[in-house]
């Protein structure tokens, strides 16, 4: 059997070592465009920020390592221009050489990844310090950039991982550096009550952010010098960095029956082979589905590919893996936060059929007598059912640990009560007695059985309609007069019990206290005398606050 790859860095090569492995008489051929392997590319904002020493390190294997180690022949600098399924064979120009030829396939893998886009007016043909982040030759050219000319201003364009890991990168290496995102919050992905944190801690190191915007000119002739925006701001840079998205490089399927999926990435099975007989896609090319709603979507990760790359290398050397969907889970590190999400957004969980019901939960990654800080979650579950459908998580310490046991949780369709089940490790350097995983299923089951709560967005637009609910703060009074919601009344908590009197049992009623503890059992209290429809507002007065930022 002869097995071709088009593409060789984290899917390709995945494809080909499994299929190694698998099966020691196959004859295995991978053909790469570019001259590296192999190579990370989420690994290359550090090494342009310096915490990555050289970027050798980032390219752990080269040609030889697979001859010598697999038996594997990887020819680089050779460009695929055609492929022809029906006939089994591929047309090859060898960029070296400056020859083309035909090559015939039983097998025929596409792993040819995704590209960067380039909005107008932006074009990198035109103006040498304007960049992509996408490849190893992206990298040393924004490397010698660096070191051959005067940079203090830089702006990126789009705040995704990217732009948001190379802007952190940038300025920690001392450039000035400004940030111009589409949308009206940083890092769409997550929702805006999420967002702000993000764009707090930019704010705090010196970025500028121009949101609800985008370049619409540029000055210069060989650089681009000045960038002008739609809302009329005329940002001096000496440095751009395009990260605005990818698309999937789906080229060599064109004038081929390879059918595309939804999302515009190549339709596969979940075997990962596409609609054509002995061809299959993996990586950033191939389109993937949603673990919860199984609907199609594109979700180009380094970790996904990897996974995709050895099902399909499994697969036609015999083997059993298939391919169980992805959750859409991220994470990553902007200066003193971490952020992680997993499954579906409250939004995404009401277009996707579930009613959801939603906390917002604000709890140290640890005991804070040991140093613990506070990270913030968003979680939500179905209401009918109770199971755990998606969470977003910012905060300073643990958000990587707690993001893998929700999406480890969704995966394996988890109920939100299932999470208090969990005999997760417990020492006060590491978590505290109610793990915030543990807390956060708490909080939803009783949300959705017979506690429940409501979000700071619900209590606004409850307000501005003017429906008739009260509103009572159980904070001190010193905390009621330093900030709180407005048209809420202050009773303690240690003298709500006496002063029930002076509520009225027949409104709604919404209870709030610094994050959402106390006023537990507040609502409890309330339940408990008569009071039928007692709300605990969501996260408290904190997040309510953050939400009101978040508008702003």
């Amino acid at each position: 059997m002869k097995i071709v790859i088009i593409g060789s860095v984290a899917a390709g090569t995945s494809v080909a070592a499994k299929a190694r492995r698998n099966d020691e008489s196959a004859e295995i051929i991978v053909y790469e465009a570019a001259e590296d392997i192999s190579y990370s590319v989420c690994g290359m904002p550090y090494f342009l920020g310096g915490e990555v020493e050289t970027i050798d390190e980032l390219i752990p294997r080269d040609p030889q390592w697979f001859k010598k180690r697999f038996e594997i022949d990887i020819h680089t600098t050779h460009f695929v221009k055609a492929i022809h399924p029906d006939e089994k064979t591929i047309d090859v120009y060898n960029k070296a050489k400056g020859v083309s030829f035909r090559e015939s396939f039983d097998k025929l893998i596409l792993a040819t990844g995704s590209y960067s886009l380039s909005p107008a007016p932006f074009n990198l043909k035109q103006h040498d310090n304007i960049f992509h982040v996408k490849s190893m030759d992206d990298t040393r050219a924004i490397d010698q950039y660096m070191k051959t000319t005067d940079v203090k201003n830089v702006t990126i364009v789009g705040s995704g991982f990217i732009g948001l890991e190379m802007t952190e990168q940038l300025a920690q290496k001392g450039l000035n550096v400004s940030i111009v995102e589409l949308a009206d919050q940083v890092f769409p992905k997550i929702d805006a009550d999420m967002s702000v944190h993000l764009k707090k801690e930019l704010i705090t190191h010196g970025i500028d952010l121009y949101l609800g915007d985008k370049v619409t000119a540029i000055q210069g002739e060989s650089k681009a010098s000045v960038l002008t925006t739609k809302n009329g701001v005329e940002l001096q840079t000496d440095m751009v960095i395009l990260a605005v998205g990818v698309r999937p490089n789906t080229n060599l399927a064109t004038n081929t029956s390879i059918q595309l999926g939804q999302t515009g990435a190549i339709k596969v099975n979940e075997f990962m082979e596409t609609s054509v007989k002995d061809v299959f896609a993996v990586g950033d090319v191939a389109e993937s589905f949603h673990r919860v709603t199984g609907k199609p979507i594109y979700h180009p990760l380094g970790s996904t590919a990897n996974k995709m790359g050895r099902i399909a290398g499994d697969y036609i050397t015999g083997g059993k893996l298939s391919f169980k969907g992805t959750l859409g889970t991220g994470i990553f590190r902007l200066f003193d936060l971490t952020i992680g999400y997993t499954g579906l957004s409250p939004s995404e969980a009401k277009a996707a059929g579930f009613d959801p019901v939603v906390v917002h939960n604000i709890k140290p990654a640890h005991a804070q007598y040991v140093g613990g800080k506070n990270m913030v979650i968003k979680a939500v579950a179905d209401r009918e059912t109770g199971r755990f459908l998606g969470a977003q998580i910012v905060g300073p310490q643990g958000v990587d640990k707690r993001i893998d046991v929700f999406a480890t949780a969704i995966s394996f369709e988890a109920n939100a009560e299932e999470l208090f089940d969990l005999d997760l490790a417990y020492a006060p350097p590491f978590s505290t007695t109610k793990d915030p995983v543990i807390y956060t299923g708490m909080v939803l089951e009783n949300a959705r059985e017979h506690l429940p709560l409501m979000t700071p967005e619900e209590v606004i637009s409850k307000q501005k309609a003017g429906e008739h609910m009260q509103v009572v703060d159980v904070r001190s009074p010193k905390q009621y007069e330093k900030n709180h919601v407005d048209q809420a009344v202050n009773i303690p908590m240690p003298k709500l019990r006496n002063r029930l009197d002076e509520l009225d049992k027949s409104l709604p009623t919404v209870v709030y206290c610094n994050k959402g503890v106390t006023s537990n059992t507040a609502q409890n209290v309330l339940r408990n005398n008569g009071f039928e429809d007692v709300y605990v507002l969501s996260g408290g007065n904190t997040n309510f606050h953050y939400y009101l930022d978040s508008l702003n």
